[in-house]
Order: structure tokens, then C-alpha cells, then sequence
């Protein structure tokens, strides 16, 4: 079977993982474009990590069809595998070597001829901006610089698809925006990628295309403008210019919206989907005939946190709050 070019860069139907009497994948549907984001989202063990190594050939699936450029990921594990790039939650680099030794070991295990290997490595360093410290020890670099190491030794065979699973986790907003930067520049070489993400606004940013997992399924699939579209509509935030009469303009929009009110005591503004325009009007005359001076009515797209949280019925500060408590306990 040869590498088809026309082919979805990864598709995959009904796909089933069990650990036990654990269900981590109950009939997971998706597709990727070629040369284009998936970001895939969904709360701490949704199964997002398990589909990633179902993808990745690391994991034998139970039933289901998965394909990655065309090839079986169990037929043709060894093209598959010829084919992508994978980078973890976690920088896997070896501490101990040089930026330019870790890219040309990964080459070497690849079976990639040395005076290629080395002239791939030189460019990559250059490109992610590690030439300076290519003689350095990785253990010496700081996390955005491990982080953008380990970027580049999952691109050093040149992937057609490259799967990220929360590459940006731990990174400072700076560094973050970097890796952003790198990743928009692979996807403008053609090359497809999957990213899982706690960061809504990461999806936001840099997807085409989301699949939302909940309890090992698929419960929604769009581009981010469809998946906010979703959620009713637009958002009205109203933030009265006095901050005692916030519980009358909550109770207010809670009676003419009948939906539900959030209210931030550190913004001072009131938020509420809305999805029939003649419903702002309608608050905005009732404030107004209450004498209730604004300092802010606006309408804008609900946001991905409030896509997530309408989906699975969880906040993405929640998962965070989650995990960084489950680290702490470890």
C-alpha cells in the first residue's frame, strides 16, 4: 500500500479501548484534514491521551477502524510510524546530551544516515531558535527551550502528521505564544496536527477543526465558530456603573433571559446567553427605565471555556484546578 496523498490525514470509526472494566473509548468517531489543526478537547480522562497512542501505534484498540495517510494503524503500524511525529505532555529529551546530540540520536534510532542527520539537526535548532545553545546540555535549558527541543526531535523524520498532547502545559504565557508560532509555521508546511489541549483559548487560537470528548465518546465536532454557535448563540454582558445594584441587574436578566446568570465579583459584570437579539433590547430598555447607569452592555461570542463547560457541563479552571491539586498530592 503506498502513502495516499488524497486521503484523510487521519481517519478513525468506532473505535473501543478497555483497561479492565474501564471503558477509556466507547465508539470514537473523528477525522483530520490534511494539513490543517484538530484540536481535541474534553475533561481529565475523557480519553483524549488514549486515542492520541491508539493513533500513534502505541496502543492496540479493541474494534474499530483507524487510519493514518491511507495505512492501517495495525496492518501497517511500520508506515504509520514512517509517517508521524508525537510529542507528550512532558519534554522527553535526555538531559544529559547537547541540543544537537539529542536530535541526532533520534535521527540515528530512525536509521537516518549521519551527514543527514546532521544537517537536519543544524536546521531545526535553527529554526526553533536553539542554535546558540545547540552545545549545551539540555538539563541546562530553561522549560520553553526543552520545550521547543522536544518539538523539534518529533520533526527530525520529517512527519506528515504530528500529534501534540498538551505541549504547551507549564509553559509561561511568553513561552506558550512561541510554540503557537512554531506550530502555525509546521501547519503552513502542510503538516496535519493533532492537539490535545487544557487551554481552551490554545484551541481557539490555532484549531480548524474540534472534537470534544466526554467519558471516552465524541459529544460534539465543528470548527470553533460552530461549537460557540452552539451554545445559544451570543453572550450579553451588562456591568451596572454602581456595583450595589449588581444583584438587581442579575435578577433582572435572569427573569427577561430565563437562562442562566454568571456574575464575577472581580469584573463586576453579569454574563448570559442570549439567543433572540429582541432580548437585549428588552433588557437594555428595563435597566434604562430603572435608572441603573451602565458601565458596560456589550454582546460578544460565548468563549470556548463556555463551549466546554455547556458540553460536559465542567469549566476548564476546574480541570485545571484538578490537576494541579492531583499533582501536589503525588
Amino acid at each position: 500500500m503506498r502513502y495516499d496523498a488524497t486521503a484523510h490525514a487521519i481517519e478513525a470509526t468506532g473505535v473501543v479501548k478497555r483497561f479492565g472494566k474501564t471503558t477509556a473509548l466507547d465508539g470514537v468517531d473523528l477525522v483530520a484534514r490534511q494539513g490543517r489543526v484538530l484540536g481535541v478537547l474534553g475533561p481529565n480522562g475523557a480519553g483524549k491521551t488514549t486515542a492520541v497512542r491508539i493513533l500513534a501505534t502505541l496502543l492496540r484498540p479493541d474494534s474499530g477502524q483507524v487510519s493514518v495517510c491511507g495505512y492501517d494503524v495495525l496492518r501497517d503500524a511500520h508506515q504509520v510510524r514512517q509517517l508521524i511525529g508525537l510529542t507528550g505532555q512532558y519534554a522527553s529529551v535526555d538531559e544529559g546530551l547537547s541540543g544537537t546530540n539529542n536530535l541526532i540520536m533520534i535521527g540515528r534510532l530512525l536509521g537516518m544516515p549521519r551527514s543527514d542527520v546532521r544537517d537536519r539537526a543544524r536546521e531545526l535548532l535553527a529554526r526553533f531558535e536553539l542554535t546558540e545553545a545547540a552545545a549545551r546540555p539540555a538539563k541546562t535549558y530553561s522549560g520553553g527551550m526543552r520545550r521547543r527541543l522536544d518539538l523539534a526531535a518529533s520533526l527530525v523524520g520529517k512527519p506528515r502528521v504530528l500529534y501534540l498532547d498538551e505541549p504547551t502545559t507549564g509553559l509561561d504565557p511568553r513561552s506558550r505564544t512561541d510554540v503557537w508560532g512554531m506550530i502555525r509555521g509546521l501547519v503552513a508546511d502542510g503538516v496535519t496536527v493533532l492537539l490535545t489541549t487544557q487551554y481552551l483559548d490554545e484551541a481557539d487560537q490555532l484549531a480548524h477543526d474540534i472534537v470534544v470528548f466526554d467519558h471516552g465518546r465524541v459529544v460534539a465536532t465543528g470548527t470553533p465558530d460552530e461549537l460557540k454557535a452552539k451554545t445559544g448563540g451570543q453572550m450579553l454582558q451588562v456591568a451596572p456603573a454602581d456595583p450595589a445594584r449588581m444583584a438587581e441587574v442579575t435578577a433582572l436578566m435572569a427573569e427577561l433571559i430565563r437562562g442562566e446568570v454568571t456574575t464575577s465579583a472581580e469584573t463586576g459584570v453579569a454574563t448570559a446567553p442570549v439567543g433572540d437579539s429582541a432580548l437585549v433590547r428588552h433588557v437594555f430598555r428595563e435597566l434604562d427605565d430603572r435608572g441603573i447607569e451602565l458601565a458596560e452592555f456589550a454582546l460578544r461570542k460565548p468563549s470556548m471555556d463556555e463551549v466546554f463547560f455547556s458540553l460536559t457541563g465542567r469549566r476548564a479552571s476546574d480541570e485545571e484546578n484538578a490537576r494541579e491539586l492531583e499533582g501536589s498530592t503525588r
